[in-house]
């Protein structure tokens, strides 16, 4: 059972942020544990199991970048420790903006950062159609593998987004 069937959501890249809210609170209510029962240990350990699932299917649902690579995951698109490639053209380009900046340089800090969300949001462009519409009845394997490679890349962009606020604080 995955995390969509548990809540009782579509599989979609996108989830309905209050209808998982309001399963959430129905599920939690149901798998809560009251720890003075005393009761059936095999269903207490059952209903600890499902509580469980529940704590962590919300917190991947609530996430649009986690909800992304869980679809990817079910979808078998995205298997662990996978090696995946980027595209020479987007790592040139990321080489280009890390290259004009020095140590201390707040100003280059903040100039490649801005080029860093300029590409995301327009890597998230390329893709947004395919994200909102997202339907598990018509969407192509060409279609996911598309917002796999978003993924990645947007992977690879927060890396350096991370990078240079380390910078911006050694700086600063």
């Amino acid at each position: 059972m995955n995390y969509f069937e548990i809540f009782e959501l579509p599989v979609s890249l996108v989830v309905d942020q209050s209808k998982l809210s309001s399963q959430y609170f129905v599920l939690e209510e149901k798998y809560s544990v009251d720890p003075s029962s005393n009761g059936d240990e095999e269903a207490h350990g059952e209903t600890l199991e499902r509580s469980a699932m529940v704590n962590g299917g919300f917190e991947v649902l609530k996430d649009p970048e986690k909800v992304i690579k869980y679809v990817l995951e079910i979808k078998g698109l995205l298997p662990a420790n996978e090696n995946y490639q980027l595209p020479e053209d987007f790592l040139m380009e990321m080489a280009t903006i890390s290259k004009g900046l020095t140590d201390g340089d707040i100003l280059n800090i903040e100039e490649a950062e801005t080029k860093v969300f300029q590409s995301e949001k327009s890597l998230y462009y390329e893709v947004q159609h395919i994200i909102d519409g997202y339907s598990d009845d018509t969407i192509t394997e060409g279609q996911l593998l598309q917002v796999k490679d978003y993924y990645y890349r947007k992977k690879y962009l927060d890396g350096i987004l991370e990078r240079l606020d380390g910078m911006r604080n050694i700086a600063g």
